[in-house]
């Protein structure tokens, strides 16, 4: 692939934009500064720099992000900034997508991709992928309303019941639930239709993926290829 291909693939901006970074002497693959647009560039295990910044090919975008609270899964926000713009330029011009959005005051895991077929199997329901979430509930919990939990409880926009996966105390108010669906507002309206509520609400995980420790609130990684392996 063509120097220019390779900028142009990664979100670097336009064809003409990305022969100037390279023309003007912006960009680095390892010790050189390279200045030819047409240079053929093989991409497997590819590492570059742009204007000094450390970059690696990825033919196709998959991250995650530990979203804080206050933002919105949107490209066009009405009321807080985009999650999209905890992300670098180049991510955010290749079009890269949340997967199982989360909601403005919800914390925790959220993927992103500009993989299409990805995208369908993470959030379509007959994939039936797996989230767990954190629910810090106003009112202890009991072992009735996790049964319910489990049994089903009916929404008011849903005539059929809704179930989770699993649901277990972690703490006298803290729920851990897994669903294998994404209703709007899913985990907060099923706890209240079970007879409690939800105070706060953090995503641990995302089909085998878990959301890192030492990933700071705010932070962002690439998946990597043993992690994609292992459960997507």
């Amino acid at each position: 692939m063509q120097l220019r291909q390779v900028l142009f693939s990664q979100g670097f901006g336009t064809r003409r934009e990305c022969d100037a970074l390279i023309v003007h002497g912006l960009v680095q693959i390892g010790d050189r500064i390279v200045d030819d647009p047409a240079e053929p560039v093989d991409t497997a295990g590819l590492e570059f720099r742009v204007r000094g910044e450390a970059w690696a090919y990825h033919e196709k975008a998959l991250l995650m992000l530990h979203k804080p609270a206050g933002y919105e899964c949107s490209r066009k926000p009405r009321h807080h900034p985009s999650v999209l713009s905890l992300l670098p330029v180049p991510l955010r011009t290749r079009n890269v997508q949340p997967t199982g959005r989360l909601d403005e005051d919800t914390t925790g895991l959220l993927l992103f991709t500009d993989d299409g077929p990805l995208l369908h199997k993470l959030t379509s329901p007959k994939w039936h992928v797996p989230k767990l979430y954190q629910a810090d509930c106003a009112e202890p919990l009991s072992d009735a309303q996790l049964q319910r939990l489990r049994d089903g409880v009916v929404l008011h926009d849903d005539p059929q019941p809704v179930r989770a996966a699993a649901a277990e105390a972690a703490g006298e108010r803290r729920l851990l639930l897994t669903l294998t669906e994404g209703k709007y507002h899913q985990v907060k309206r099923m706890v209240a239709a079970a007879g409690n509520a939800v105070q706060s609400l953090h995503r641990l995980r995302f089909g085998a993926l878990v959301l890192p420790d030492d990933l700071p609130a705010g932070q962002w990684r690439w998946v990597r290829r043993a992690e994609i392996a292992e459960g997507l």
